[in-house]
């Protein structure tokens, strides 16, 4: 397998990289490519779960990544904004701009692959359907079609996606306090992650991405219906899906 074009992600409040972050940002400047396209990811809402890694493992093309030898997925929800080329400003900037902003929902879990530990995306939801085009085939992205509603404030969140006829929700309050995942955490094992592997496209693909570390907030949800909503889009591994936490 071959790395893909690295991306780098930035957003207005995040602090002093970590160790993590360091290394990878490291790893990217080392790369042969370059960073190719820039971002802005927003409202980022973390909903973690626990696996049967056995199920898992079935669906997944490279070795789990266990935490304490527990298997996770993720949905991660957000809003990409300002997608463009890392290169050229904005006499580059047209080139993206069809695809510039989008609503996703992404479904990760944590492995092992030819270039370190790092997520697998199971699927991808978004509300573009230019870009459901063209994932599979530049990235080998599994994206898939769906409507996607996002709800950001100070002090709450919540979503609902809707996505070959059936639906999810989620909705909590956050808490004051803003925090980087410590060194070593679940946290930090679930969140901090830079190097993403892709296995939808023609053959399967690396792509390495950078940002500053997470600064996330405590959410305590009011109401979650995503676990429904992954067993109804027929995902076999979710037998015994088990809520693990949120940020």
């Amino acid at each position: 397998m071959n790395p893909g074009p690295a991306t780098t992600a930035t957003e207005e409040g995040r602090v002093a990289r970590s160790t993590l972050s360091d290394e990878a940002r490291e790893a990217m400047l080392r790369h042969r490519g370059g960073t190719v396209f820039l971002a802005d990811w927003t409202g980022l809402t973390f909903l973690h779960f626990e696996v049967d890694p056995d199920n898992l493992q079935e669906v997944v093309p490279f070795p789990l990544d266990r935490f304490e030898g527990r298997a996770f997925v993720s949905l991660v929800a957000f809003t990409m904004r300002r997608f463009r080329p890392a290169f050229g400003g904005r006499l580059t900037s047209w080139m993206t701009a069809p695809l510039a902003t989008q609503r996703f929902l992404n479904l990760r879990t944590y492995v092992h692959g030819p270039h370190g530990p790092g997520i697998f995306f199971v699927h991808e939801w978004l509300d573009h359907t230019l870009a459901v085009r063209l994932g599979p085939s530049t990235f080998g992205l599994p994206y898939r079609r769906g409507t996607l509603s996002y709800q950001n404030s100070p002090n709450t969140v919540s979503g609902t996606v809707v996505a070959e006829g059936v639906s999810g929700t989620f909705a909590g309050a956050l808490g004051n306090e803003e925090t980087t995942a410590p060194p070593g955490s679940r946290e930090e094992f679930l969140q901090e992650r830079y190097v993403a592997y892709t296995a939808a496209g023609i053959r399967p693909l690396a792509f390495r991405v950078w940002h500053e570390p997470w600064r996330c907030h405590s959410l305590t949800l009011r109401s979650l219906t995503m676990a429904g909503f992954l067993e109804r889009v027929r995902q076999p591994w979710t037998t015994n899906l088990r809520f693990a936490g949120a940020a």
